[in-house]
């Protein structure tokens, strides 16, 4: 399986791009500075806004609210703020199952599930000798599939593992190498996860994109040379039918790459 590169956003954040999501008309936000901005398939910008404070992540429910992650805060437009900095050290990825709101405190290494209103319910990875997940990087990702399971990155074990909203560990794929494709390498990766059809999953040192089934089995390095060297937490986003996109954290662009048919 193959991917080609078929767009790149560039020249729209000044010094900080960090999360990527979509929506249910395939349209594409993006967090950065202090700002969200969403862009059609195209690739036009289509709406911005400012954010009460830097935005590390961001997420879209299913009722089209807009879901952004702060230090210490979920800043919800329009909506009343969630202020919790106990809770939400530094909210680096977001994510909804039916009934609750996932935020990644990246400060306390753990998910934190909340009711719709806001209520604290569980954490989620912290059930582990170490209490939470090893992220040297200083990000928490995480993605939910269409079954409300959450996959989560976990780069200090290099392996993306796989939880029930209660907070069961019920698996995980990955493995160390320093050398096959199919492996993580490092001393911590994969740094971002994104499952839509696929697992996918970005890395640092080199820098790569890839896409596993759901048994772990590779079946794509999507792109490597195209991002700069020294990128780390590229954020990453996918859409039914294939295409990816992937945060540049140096460039401060976005790469969107779809498969080449076979």
């Amino acid at each position: 399986m193959q991917y080609r590169q078929v767009q790149t956003i560039g020249g729209m954040f000044n010094s900080a791009l960090r999360g990527l999501a979509t929506d249910k008309q395939g349209l594409l936000y993006a967090a950065g500075d202090s700002q969200i901005k969403v862009f059609d398939a195209a690739g036009h910008l289509k709406r911005r806004w400012a954010t009460a404070r830097p935005a590390h992540s961001v997420a879209v429910a299913d009722d089209g609210s807009v879901y952004v992650g702060q230090e210490g805060q979920i800043e919800i437009f329009d909506g009343v703020p969630w202020r919790n900095p106990e809770l939400l050290g530094r909210v680096t990825a977001i994510g909804f199952t039916k009934d609750s709101v996932l935020a990644a405190d990246s400060v306390g290494r753990v998910i934190r599930r909340f009711g719709r209103t806001g209520k604290f319910l569980n954490n989620i990875g912290a059930d582990n000798p170490v209490k939470g997940f090893l992220i040297p990087n200083g990000v928490l990702d995480f993605a939910v599939d269409a079954q409300g399971l959450i996959h989560a990155a976990n780069p200090g074990k290099h392996r993306v593992e796989r939880y029930s909203p209660a907070g069961e560990l019920l698996g995980h794929i990955g493995r160390f190498d320093g050398i096959a494709p199919a492996g993580f390498t490092g001393c911590c990766n994969p740094t971002n996860v994104a499952v839509s059809d696929r697992i996918y999953v970005t890395e640092k040192a080199v820098p790569r994109a890839k896409a596993y089934d759901f048994d772990g089995n590779l079946l794509a390095v999507i792109a490597s040379h195209v991002f700069d060297p020294n990128v780390k937490n590229m954020s990453i986003a996918a859409a039914p039918g294939g295409r990816v996109w992937v945060v540049d954290t140096v460039k401060l662009a976005i790469l969107a790459f779809e498969p080449v048919a076979s």
